[in-house]
């Protein structure tokens, strides 16, 4: 016959307490394995997934600006002159322009994209941490209004940026009178535009501070050249000189391309006591006027010699006018 044992009361104590203690460590265990698969998990996956996001987003934008850069644009204003037709600004001249805003453009959409992304990702992980995001958006907020009146200037100068380089108010290479100072555009950001001047000089203009621009190589520009005669010269006769020769200029294979349409001889702009100014108006290409105004006044000046066309004569105090009428028998 056997014998069997009979667990005594301490035996089953130690037993109670190792299962107690396996009990307790597994469920120690799971709570960590909870916790390490949930709130740390969700963080790394928010974060990750705010890079991807942010990834795409920046991808397309950049396809978005590559495609507008290599656009080809139409001219402003074609213009036709006999059977050819001209355009009103130069192709490098726009394709730069172009580049330059759809770069900017995207540069602006890049910025305000990763900070909209991360900005919701770091919400989102301090909510799931547990942190109270209340007072934080106060204080973000307070602080936001804080900077807004400390840098008005600064946010004025980039939202005027924003909206000039939208609207295409101005580019590189284009001639603009800014109020304060007139030159040619090296560059454009969103805060400030660069300008030379005539004399060589830089201009650094805030954005924010340019209230109007005029623009002299937007389509086209205009050469306008007053031709002053003697009074008692034949004024049908200098206009036809004068057409001839601004017709002979926009023939010429020097200046065909700069001019965009045939000159015309406007008329007599103004009478004095010894002189008459005859106005001739060519349409040209963007920031060719200053040259076409200088090469037809020096072939003008050419033709008055060869025909022997008079220039008027200054009247001194005392002196005869040349342009008066002759005295009578007294």
């Amino acid at each position: 016959m056997l014998f069997t044992p009979v667990p005594s009361a301490r035996d089953e104590s130690v037993t109670s307490v190792k299962a107690f203690r396996w009990e307790a460590a597994a469920s120690n265990t799971h709570k960590a394995l909870d916790w390490l698969l949930g709130t740390p998990l969700q963080v790394v996956c928010i974060l990750i997934g705010a890079l991807v996001i942010r990834w795409l987003v920046h991808r397309a934008i950049s396809r978005v600006v590559s495609g507008a850069a290599s656009a080809v644009k139409r001219p402003d204003e074609p213009r036709r002159r006999g059977s050819k037709v001209l355009a009103g600004a130069t192709g490098a001249l726009v394709s730069e322009r172009r580049k330059q805003r759809a770069e900017t453009v995207g540069s602006v959409l890049r910025s305000v994209s990763s900070i909209v992304i991360f900005g919701i990702a770091f919400v989102t992980v301090l909510e799931k941490l547990g942190i109270p995001i209340g007072p934080l958006l106060a204080s973000a907020g307070v602080a936001g209004v804080a900077l807004g009146f400390g840098a008005q200037s600064l946010v004025r100068d980039f939202l005027s940026g924003i909206f000039m380089i939208l609207e295409d108010q101005y580019g590189v290479g284009d001639l603009i009178d800014t109020g304060e100072a007139v030159g040619t555009v090296e560059e454009v950001t969103l805060r400030v535009t660069r300008l030379r001047d005539g004399s060589g000089v830089v201009w650094y203009v805030r954005n924010g501070e340019i209230l109007r621009v005029g623009n002299h190589s937007q389509g086209w520009s205009t050469a306008i050249v007053d031709v002053a005669v003697a009074y008692t010269e034949d004024i049908p006769r200098v206009q036809d000189i004068i057409r001839e020769v601004a017709d002979a200029m926009a023939q010429d294979e020097a200046w065909d391309e700069k001019i965009v349409d045939d000159p015309v001889v406007a008329g007599v702009e103004s009478v004095t006591g010894n002189s008459i100014t005859i106005r001739v108006i060519i349409k040209c290409k963007p920031n060719e006027h200053f040259a076409v105004q200088r090469e037809l006044r020096e072939r003008i000046k050419e033709a008055f010699d060869r025909e022997g066309i008079r220039l008027p004569v200054p009247v001194y105090p005392g002196a005869p006018n040349p342009g008066a009428a002759p005295a009578g028998p007294t």
